[in-house]
Parts: C-alpha cells; sequence; structure tokens
C-alpha cells in the first residue's frame, strides 16, 4: 500500500510542475498576443486528467489494503511485472511529454492558443508525429493503471479520457489547418506582391 501512495504523491506532483509550466507559458503567450480559438473541450480535460489518477490511486490503495487484511499479501505481491512494466511505460511516456514540451518551449500549454505569425512547430518529436504529448498521456493514463494495480477505474478513466481527447485533437487538428492555411494565403500574398 505504500508504493501505491508514494507513487500516487510523484505522479501528483508532477501534475502540479506541469500546471505550473503551463500557467506560466501561457501568460508569456497571452502577453504576446495569442488568442484561444474557440471550441476547445479543455474543461473535460482538466477534470478527467487528474481524476483519473486519483481515481487509480484509490483503486490501488483499496485493493493492497483489502490484499494485506484479508491474504496478509503485501501490495508489492499483486505481480511485480506488472508494477515494473507500469513503471517502464510511465518513465517513457513522460520522456516523450517532456521532448515535446522542450520541442514547444512557451508554447506548451494545457490550452489551444495560437500566436500570430508564429510556425508550426516541426522540430524534436513534432517530426515525426503531430501529437507527441496526447501519446505520451494515453502512455501516462495506461502505465499509471499498470502500476496501481487498477483494473476497473484504469479503463474507464482512459476510456473517458480518450472521448474528450478524441474532440481535442480533432478541435487542434482544425485550429492548426486554419494556421497553416493562413500562412499559405499570407506567403502567397507575400509572394505576389514581390513578382
Amino acid at each position: 500500500m505504500n508504493t501505491v501512495m508514494f507513487i500516487t504523491a510523484v505522479i501528483l506532483g508532477l501534475l502540479l510542475a506541469e500546471t505550473r509550466v503551463s500557467r506560466v507559458n501561457e501568460a508569456r503567450l497571452r502577453a504576446r498576443g495569442a488568442i484561444m480559438p474557440p471550441g476547445d473541450v479543455y474543461l473535460a480535460l482538466l477534470i478527467l486528467y487528474p481524476a483519473a489518477f486519483i481515481l487509480m490511486g484509490a483503486e490501488g490503495v483499496w485493493r493492497a489494503s483489502v490484499a494485506e487484511r484479508v491474504a496478509g499479501v503485501s501490495s508489492g505481491a499483486r505481480g511485480p511485472s506488472w508494477l515494473a512494466s507500469g513503471v517502464l511505460l510511465f518513465a517513457a511516456s513522460k520522456a516523450l511529454k517532456y521532448w515535446a514540451i522542450r520541442s514547444l518551449g512557451e508554447r506548451w500549454t494545457f490550452r489551444v492558443f495560437v500566436v500570430p505569425d508564429a510556425p508550426l512547430v516541426t522540430t524534436g518529436p513534432y517530426r515525426y508525429v503531430t501529437h507527441p504529448n496526447y501519446i505520451a498521456v494515453v502512455g501516462e493514463l495506461v502505465g499509471t493503471a499498470m502500476m496501481m494495480g487498477a483494473p476497473v477505474s484504469g479503463p474507464i478513466m482512459a476510456g473517458a479520457f480518450g472521448v474528450a481527447l478524441r474532440a481535442r485533437v480533432r478541435f487542434e487538428n482544425q485550429v492548426l489547418r486554419t494556421v497553416a492555411g493562413s500562412t499559405v494565403s499570407r506567403d502567397r500574398a507575400l509572394d505576389s506582391e514581390i513578382t
């Protein structure tokens, strides 16, 4: 049980640190004139993301306490391979996420912002995939479910978050197409002025 509580505390600590980075970056983006396009599902993600970790942690603590009371089994006896596999998946997901955050720099936030006249980021993991941060988030959720031994809340919360994440990806893709389209239009206007 102590292992599950420790892991939950570490995950929530990382989430709080990421929230701070997001808020600092939001302030910087707003100062640069960035706008938030309407239609984002931010509120759903804001609720579901931390709730998923809290519920999985609670299920893990409950299962560990039941196992200790009923069978006198320690929480580590539920299977070190699940715990180790979850830790590895979670760590790999965080590495991908932090690579994406570093590549975006101050443009990384929990919300979607459009910075006028800023080119799309195509370095780091964005060279290979469009939404590496979201791939990482899914890995975090699955890894956490594995670490916590949360076979009920893990799939339920990953599914609920997946529905909201799908809407976010559609929204963000629409915004990216609009931004890319305006860049193309602006570039064409510049080309016509030059020739």
